[in-house]
């Protein structure tokens, strides 16, 4: 019985093969990447996360996802153009914060808290304040670095204490 089944298989393939439909398949004529490298569990999601050009964090627990974002809320607001669109953007981070710490999944417990929106909106303000620096190598002045003091070692200090 499987033999039977084998030829049609190798039939429909050999038909395949006279019409033409493999080829100029993609990849033809170059070698099979990765082939030389150990064996990896996950090269299906590494690869699918490299042909899609998603982000690795996608792979990452809500929590840590969250903790990500939080560290990078600065650099974010940076470039937005008003104090409310900051307002903005922090209160829906907060929103995600809220709703993750109400429902949490199953991923590691780590401390996730509301973000300040006060604290981003000065810093925010502050950055913006700030004028940016244009300086060349030429017109930097040498600024010597500050004379240090000799340096005592703790053993004399405990021992003149003694």
């Amino acid at each position: 019985m499987t033999e039977a089944w084998e030829a049609s298989v190798e039939a429909k393939i050999q038909d395949a093969v006279q019409r033409g439909e493999f080829d100029d398949l993609p990849g033809m004529g170059k070698p099979i990447p990765g082939r030389g490298a150990p064996y990896d569990e996950a090269w299906w999601i590494k690869s699918f996360l490299e042909r899609e050009a998603l982000p690795g964090d996608l792979l990452l627990p809500t929590s840590l996802q969250l903790r990500r974002r939080i560290e990078q809320v600065p650099d974010e607001v940076r470039d937005l153009p008003t104090e409310q669109s900051v307002r903005d953007f922090v209160g829906q981070l907060n929103a995600q914060i809220v709703a993750w710490l109400r429902f949490p999944d199953d991923g590691p417990r780590v401390a996730v808290r509301p973000v300040n929106t006060e604290d981003v909106v000065r810093r925010w303000r502050v950055e913006r304040a700030r004028p940016t620096l244009t300086t060349t190598v030429t017109e930097a002045a040498f600024v010597p670095p500050p004379a240090r003091r000799p340096h005592r070692s703790w053993w004399r200090r405990w021992r003149r204490r003694g």
